[in-house]
């Protein structure tokens, strides 16, 4: 009788059903990874042979999670290159994208401590340049796929927005602004359009930006939701000819500013009572009335809302229905959010091609949820800001 064999008939008088179906899963687990290892390595465990390819270094703790319970796993390492058992479920995109980035500040020795013990965490401290070349090579193929692909159909709204990231340049740290395009289209479904990286947010940035976009095939915009930076007010109107909407979150962040700490509830709910109003005329007449009434005692505060009237109150010309979701950069704010998340764990990255390729599985990630969650806006809603006649057509029969 083989030593597996008398392995396997002991786990058969050991326990309970549960427990013995989770040891004999378990059972077949290692001899599977313990036959993968001896392929990759040339050799079985234990022996010596000349045309060894490469040598196991320990293993790593992973918890299974299978119908039967909790399976622990002691997943072999090689000290050269990475081992990753064919039954387990692969990693997600962004969190391979994460890993490559990782292991790209490893071995090009650019990394921070906070890196260093991330990738001995993940028992990937012999990883090489060819292996990390060849994971970073999947993912920028696919990547690049993903932000370089056709853009179809028109899209009336486009959200805008930066989140800013640290990189490694010609021996210095810098910090880029990693810019993301939100838009939703006369289907109702809303879509990631493109990422860039850029040392700044300056006009010729974002008119390169949103120039590219259009070559994709971009347009049917009507409005833009940013955050008002002057720059890329400007490309919006050069490039797109639509109308800005600046996000009233940030707006009502820089108002408050100036608002004493004893009134700024108060000057908050006095100015939101422009954004309850039913239309976009009567929202412009409270907006000023408000404005009046404060310029006596707050005159800059006045001034601020003189100034931004029209960018704050553009949605308000747009069906109500979707002004809940138009005003404001919220929807960008919550993506921008979770890439925070998972570039905080890299800190500082090695090259601007490592941010794409992290940043970029991420929004591919998100792309692929969205598509197949319920539209985002109705298509009878939409008729109104559409140039495609049929748009209307279909509401019209709906």
């Amino acid at each position: 009788m083989t030593d597996d064999e008398t392995a396997l008939r002991e786990l058969l008088v050991k326990g309970t059903d549960a427990s013995v179906l989770r040891e004999m899963i378990g059972f077949a687990a290692e001899r599977l990874m313990e036959l993968e290892v001896g392929g990759r390595t040339g050799a079985a465990h234990g022996e010596r042979n000349p045309d060894r390819l490469a040598q196991r270094n320990g293993y790593r703790e992973r918890d299974w999670e299978t119908r039967a319970g909790t399976v622990e796993l002691r997943i072999p390492r090689l000290r050269r290159g990475s081992y990753f058992p064919s039954f387990l479920e692969p990693r997600r995109m962004a969190e391979k994208a994460l890993t490559a980035v990782i292991q790209e500040a490893y071995v090009h020795g650019v990394s921070t401590r906070a890196v260093d013990d991330l990738v001995r965490a993940m028992g990937a401290s012999g990883v090489s340049k060819s292996q990390v070349s060849r994971l970073c090579a999947e993912l920028d193929e696919r990547v690049g796929a993903f932000l370089n692909r056709p853009i179809e159909g028109e899209w009336p709204y486009l959200w805008l927005d930066a989140t800013y990231i640290k990189v490694r340049q010609a021996g210095r740290i810098v910090t880029v602004a990693a810019t993301i395009a939100m838009a939703v289209n006369t289907d109702g479904r809303r879509e990631v359009l493109g990422m860039a990286t850029g040392a700044s947010e300056a006009e010729t940035f974002w008119t390169d930006f949103l120039r590219t976009l259009t070559r994709r095939g971009l347009r049917g915009v009507k409005l833009v939701i940013s955050d008002a930076h002057v720059g890329l007010k400007a490309a919006a109107n050069r490039v797109l000819g639509a109308a800005s909407q600046r996000c009233r979150v940030h707006f009502m962040r820089n108002v408050l500013a100036h608002a004493g700490k004893g009134h700024r509830r108060l000057v908050s709910a006095w100015i939101a009572t422009a954004f309850a109003e039913a239309d976009a005329d009567a929202a412009r007449k409270q907006w000023r009335s408000v404005a009046d009434q404060l310029r006596p005692r707050v005159p800059k505060l006045a001034a601020l809302m003189d100034t931004a009237e029209t960018d704050v109150l553009a949605f308000m010309t747009y069906p109500k229905e979707h002004r809940a979701k138009i005003h404001s950069t919220n929807p960008l704010e919550r993506l921008n959010g979770e890439i925070k998340r998972r570039t905080d764990v890299v800190g500082i990255f090695p090259n601007e091609a490592a941010i794409t390729r992290l940043v970029g599985a991420i929004l591919l990630e998100q792309n692929d949820e969205w598509a197949v969650q319920r539209r985002y806006m109705s298509l009878e809603t939409l008729a109104p800001v559409s140039d495609d006649p049929t748009i209307s057509l279909s509401a019209v029969a709906a």
